[in-house]
């Protein structure tokens, strides 16, 4: 209220008063207060979902406003994210192709030539990063067998057999996200947990994010692999809100960011997708889960289905995290009661 008051003072009391009317509307409702009890409860009625240890975070202009922990659980417990580890993934790329060593479009075989063979000459990075590869997706990984992604993506590219041509048909699996991950260790001569450790989980202050297996002698998994905390993922969050920038730092460029929140795939063309992400346009490794009147993508999450649930609001400068302890069955229709709660008291800028 003091800009309102500085306001009056310059055009005269009389002329004013409607102005002082308006401007109160204006500044209240600017900043109308969430109803953080409301969300509390909300919570509490829903623990079967959630289980015992959760920890719900909200982050508003640059800052955690309202936090919710229970049993165990807190901002800095750090635990398996899932498929939210695919988000911090892509972010990875888009920073190597900031810096000119590779592109969305790229073939995968150019990095590895194993790739030009068996029919899969045509994948590119931006097929990984979109499920849409052509491999098939549905045999399970041989978790542990693999000492490094070198090892694994060899494996891929021998034995995954081509379903459809790269580019065609949307299938939910892991494999792009191993692939373009050990593309990037090629191209930068290093591992992909100690890449992505010092192009953007340090820059981010994440400092309790690791993708490294926790038995050393296994391949890192860049698609559900990492270990994160709320606090640590919510400095992600608040880098994509600021365009890119984290406490002074252009992690991204505000170009980066509007590609990684593009839309890649409509709704009608993805098949083969779990429950919980149906119904959802597809950005580069995150889902549109909110649009405005234009159509256009506002609300993204990248959802781990057994853990972490992460949402950004781009209009509304919000970004909230529900994080409970691994294999808990978070609901899509918690997180859009959540979102209700908090778009009755922030519009749009």
């Amino acid at each position: 209220m003091y800009h309102a008051k500085k306001i009056l003072m310059t055009i005269g009391y009389k002329k004013s008063v409607c102005l002082l009317v308006l401007l109160m509307v204006v500044f209240s409702s600017s900043f109308a207060q969430i109803d953080t009890a409301s969300l509390t409860t909300l919570l509490q009625k829903n623990k079967e979902q959630l289980g015992k240890h959760y920890v719900f975070a909200l982050l508003k202009d640059g800052k955690t406003s309202y936090k919710h922990e229970s049993g165990d659980f807190n901002l800095k417990t750090q635990e398996n994210i899932g498929a939210a580890s695919q988000w911090l993934t892509a972010a990875l790329v888009l920073i190597m192709i900031q810096e000119g060593k590779v592109s969305l479009d790229d073939k995968v075989s150019t990095y590895l030539p194993t790739f030009t063979k068996y029919g899969k000459g045509y994948i590119t990075l931006r097929h990984c990063l979109t499920h849409n590869t052509g491999l098939d997706g549905s045999k399970a990984f041989e978790k542990g067998k693999f000492k490094n992604l070198e090892e694994e993506v060899e494996h891929i590219a021998v034995n995954r057999e081509i379903k459809t041509n790269p580019g065609t048909e949307f299938y939910y699996s892991n494999v792009g996200f191993k692939i373009v991950a050990r593309v990037l260790e090629v191209v930068a001569k290093k591992p992909f947990d100690r890449l992505i450790k010092e192009k953007l989980t340090s820059p981010l202050a994440m400092r309790n994010t690791s993708f490294a297996n926790e038995n050393y002698d296994r391949a890192p998994d860049p698609a559900t692999g990492a270990r994160s905390t709320a606090f640590d993922y919510l400095n992600f969050l608040s880098m994509l809100l600021n365009k890119g920038s984290f406490n002074g730092k252009q992690v991204l460029t505000e170009e980066s960011v509007n590609i990684l929140l593009s839309i890649q795939a409509k709704m009608t063309e993805i098949k083969n997708v779990p429950k919980e992400l149906q119904q959802s346009d597809l950005a580069l490794s995150s889902w549109i889960v909110g649009k405005n009147d234009k159509d256009e993508p506002i609300v993204f999450s990248a959802p781990g289905l057994n853990g972490m649930y992460p949402v950004i609001d781009i209009c509304r400068g919000y970004a909230f995290i529900i994080f409970p302890k691994n294999e808990a069955d978070v609901k899509r229709e918690l997180v859009q009661q959540a979102r209700s709660m908090i778009e009755e008291a922030v519009s749009c800028k």
